[in-house]
């Protein structure tokens, strides 16, 4: 376990931390309204509403906004397995896939418990040097509960010399 994950995570759980950093690292999710609304080791919840930024011609959340919201449910958990890190271990989505059930017209939340997996193959990647890839997945549910869509995000983690 990263030391230093309660770190990255009371930062990512703070509002106004967050906000900054989608602002000035994210600013198309921070303008299409994207939100950490629960972050410890094993889950994160992103949510994204539907509203003028992020729809679509057809009234519903725009597929590209709710790929960023996905990502991040995946992407918070496996930063903060590499948060100062020694050594520093970078990261990269290499592939990513997406099933939609249904139209996305409200607040859309993705979930992502993959916490003990993304341990697991950070640590072995920083003991041995070896890369590795892990494909994490994130529902989203829309406010009644229902599926909305499915994303299958692949990362590969490398740890630097």
């Amino acid at each position: 376990m990263n030391p230093n994950a309660q770190q990255f995570i009371s930062i990512m759980s703070n509002s106004l931390k967050s906000r900054l950093f989608m602002f000035t690292k994210l600013p198309a999710a921070y303008f299409s309204g994207v939100k950490v609304k629960q972050f410890t080791t094993q889950k994160a919840v992103v949510t994204v509403p539907f509203k003028w930024f992020s729809q679509n011609p057809f009234r519903s959340t725009y597929f590209a906004c709710l790929a960023m919201a996905a990502e991040m449910s995946t992407g918070l958990i496996a930063m903060m397995q590499i948060y100062k890190r020694t050594p520093a271990v970078s990261m990269l989505v290499v592939k990513l896939e997406a099933n939609y059930f249904k139209k996305a017209t409200g607040l859309t939340s993705f979930t992502c418990n993959a916490g003990k997996d993304f341990e697991q193959i950070v640590d072995a990647c920083i003991e041995d040097g070896e890369a590795r890839s892990y494909t994490a997945k994130s529902i989203g549910t829309n406010s009644d509960g229902e599926i909305v869509a499915e994303f299958l995000i692949t990362w590969s983690f490398k740890a630097k010399k």
